[in-house]
């Protein structure tokens, strides 16, 4: 544990937030708070995992005596699981928590992205010889990999943290199921947040009974709370300012700045300390100039000038919830292939519920000014004015329109 981290606790740090005016009071959140701080508590002794191929280690002696002593996972710290809806805190809560924990080995995550990573190390799995397997710490007859990367990502992060779980792949939710039983067995312990109930997880997927078993173990390892009050915090902040800035000037990019502070509840004159990120997209590492609790910012020639294509897009709308776009221009046939990115853009973000501010030089409707492919833009015109609509913004990450 670093020094500057030692006395502080989730229940500290919240109130230290409520006395600055950051955080307004509310019942389900203070006692989301009540339930970080315990779990805080019982981390703070709590061994650091590391395992050879051999079960329990030298250095896992601990863990080695609990399981002889309780049985698997009796002793464990429960882990959590935040639902509730859009612009609840979840993340802010996480985020809080995470920051403090008195762990060096852990991580936070968006869940799709931690998918991601899975599935590379699946691939990856694959292509090894069955000396390599071995030395990953499987067995040379054994072809199942799912207990090895269990291993490697124990070791990785005895504390996990998932923002956003939710399921909508088949791939993911065969894979869950036997990862997440392998991780909690290594006494992994698991913070997550989600817009949905752990039994709505995968609702009407196909094969979902084979995804019960996931659901069935979260709700047994994980302290299960809500956060449906009745505030959208979120979109608070973005009450009584604008989506759409034109044209691109001084004062537009003022607001917008502006806006993003607001949104990260972090202060302008803190703005040399935002942090940058990098995203993994099918083995491609994309950055993120700006990106703090959710809320990613990108320059127009970044995402639409630049050889990006869907898939790039839809990890962008699967990670944040709010995206931030500076400077785009008018578009015409000399920059129409711009246009269709942007076009791609708008469509990934749009399906994923995401919240797109911007700065424009001109407004939705003149955005296309000639060009071959006029007519069909006019559906981004369409969805960016939707975008800018109550209902769109208080719609949830994540959630299609029906």
């Amino acid at each position: 544990m670093t020094a500057n981290i030692e006395n502080k606790t989730p229940n500290s740090e919240y109130q230290t937030l409520m006395q600055e005016g950051e955080l307004k009071p509310d019942p389900d959140q203070a006692g989301a708070v009540v339930e970080l701080e315990r779990l805080h508590g019982e981390l703070v002794n709590y061994p650091e995992i590391k395992i050879s191929s051999n079960r329990f280690p030298i250095k896992n002696r601990w863990l080695a005596r609990l399981f002889k002593r309780t049985g698997k996972n009796k002793k464990f710290p429960k882990g959590i699981y935040l639902h509730g809806g859009v612009g609840r805190g979840k993340s802010m809560l996480m985020d809080l928590f995470f920051s403090i924990a008195p762990l060096k080995s852990k991580r936070r995550v968006h869940f799709h992205e931690f998918m991601l990573d899975i599935h590379a190390r699946l691939e990856e799995w694959h292509g090894l010889s069955t000396e390599e397997r071995v030395q990953h710490g499987s067995r040379a007859d054994d072809d199942d990999p799912i207990p090895a990367i269990a291993r490697q990502i124990a070791n990785e992060a005895t504390l996990l943290c998932f923002d956003e779980l939710q399921v909508t792949d088949i791939a993911d939710a065969m894979v869950l199921s036997r990862l997440f039983e392998n991780l909690f067995d290594h006494g992994v312990v698991v913070v997550a947040t989600s817009n949905r109930i752990p039994d709505d997880l995968y609702k009407e997927g196909l094969n979902r009974h084979r995804f019960m078993p996931f659901i069935e173990r979260i709700k047994q390892t994980l302290d299960i709370i809500s956060l449906n009050g009745p505030t959208d915090y979120r979109y608070d902040r973005l009450k009584g300012a604008e989506t759409y800035y034109s044209p691109i000037n001084e004062e537009t990019t003022g607001k917008l700045s502006a806006t993003f502070f607001r949104l990260t509840d972090r202060r302008i004159e803190d703005r040399a300390k935002v942090p940058s990120a990098e995203l993994n997209v099918q083995g491609r590492t994309l950055f993120v100039p700006k990106a703090a609790r959710g809320v990613a910012v990108f320059s127009f020639k970044r995402l639409c000038a630049n050889p990006l294509g869907s898939a790039d897009y839809l990890v962008i709308a699967r990670t944040f919830h709010t995206v931030i776009m500076v400077a785009i221009p008018q578009f015409s046939k000399e920059n129409s292939d711009q246009a269709t990115r942007f076009v791609n853009l708008i469509d990934a973000l749009y399906e994923h519920g995401v919240k797109f501010l911007c700065s424009a030089a001109v407004p939705p409707q003149a955005l296309y000014a000639t060009g071959e492919s006029s007519f069909e833009f006019e559906r981004t015109v369409s969805r960016l004015m939707e975008m800018q609509s109550e209902s769109y913004l208080t719609r949830g990450h994540g959630k299609t329109i029906v």
